[in-house]
This record gives C-alpha cells, structure tokens and sequence, in this order.
C-alpha cells in the first residue's frame, strides 16, 4: 500500500519545482488590493493602484468648428434676399398703389401704357399732378372718365391700375404750386 503525498503537494512535480508550474520567487496569488502591475506595461488611470484626481477626470478639450465656406455662400444668400426684399418693399411705398386724395404724383416714364406714377411731397419740385379721387375696382378708359367725372368735376386725368389684387382708378389734375 501507498501512502498519499502530504497535502498541497504534487506528487508528479520535477524535485525543484514550485506547485502547479508556478515560478520560483513569485507568490501563487495575487497580493491583496489589487492586482500585480504586468511587466512592460505601465500603470493606466482609472486601474486599482493608480492616484486619481479629487474632482474626477478633466474630459479634453472640443475641437473647434471651422467656419466652412458653404456655411459662409447660405449667409450671403440669406443677406441678398432679404435686401432685395426689403428694397422692393421700400420701393413700392412711393408708388400709386400708396396714393390718397390730395397727395402729388410725378411721372416717372413718358408711355402712356406705363407712366409709372409715384408718390412726392407737394413741396418738391417732381410734384405734377394731384390726386383729385380714388376709387376702387376695376375700370376701362370710357368708364373711368364717367367715374371721375361723378367724383371730380374738375379732373384732367385718369389712372387705372388692375391685374395684381389690388384694382383701382386715380383722378388727377395738374398740380400747381
């Protein structure tokens, strides 16, 4: 009969050899706390056994966005628009569409189709003609001289405008200063 190996043992180990194939010099485990640095490595944030900083870690700075020149050509689009916008509104405020009774006009353009009439002060010297009426809808040439001649008997003129939503008549006569 055979007597068991004392315990912890390896009865098939070299004479020399430590148990379980471990290296001479070196604990079977761990030492506690953590674990052992890994040679040719060193040590990372965040692992057992490195210092970390008291209010946590800095996260790294964004880069920067570029200002892109796509970005820069919609800027500009926007600009133009708004300008073009902006300088038709502003354009159109002078215009006959803004006339009222007792305002002075001047003629832009010498068709007769298309005077382009517009808006002065009477105190210009542009100012040629003043609105005697105005009457909404929408007229021919035999029909507005009726109209202007129920609403201003002395009228030298008459203006008819029609076609973008808003149709009306103007009665003018000269303006004299």
């Amino acid at each position: 009969m055979s007597t068991p190996p004392p315990h912890g043992q390896n009865p098939f180990a070299q004479p020399g050899q430590q148990p379980y194939g471990q290296p001479e010099g070196q604990a079977p485990y761990p030492p506690q706390g953590g674990y052992p640095q890994q040679p040719g490595y060193p040590q990372q944030p965040g692992q057992p056994g490195y210092p970390t900083a008291p209010y946590g870690a800095v996260p790294p700075e964004q880069p920067r966005r570029k200002v892109s020149f796509k970005l820069i050509k919609n800027i500009v689009i926007v600009l133009a628009v708004a300008g073009v916008a902006i300088g038709a509104y502003i354009s159109s405020q002078d215009d006959a569409k803004t006339a009222a009774v007792g305002d002075c006009m001047h003629r832009g353009n010498s068709d007769d189709n298309n005077p382009d009439l517009e808006v002065v002060k009477c105190d210009s010297s542009q100012a040629q003609f003043i609105v005697l009426a105005k009457v909404k809808g929408t007229y021919t040439q035999l029909t507005a001289d009726s109209k202007c001649e129920a609403e201003a008997k002395d009228f030298q003129y008459s203006y008819t405008e029609s076609g973008d939503g808003s149709n009306f008549l103007l009665c003018l006569k000269d303006y004299k200063k």
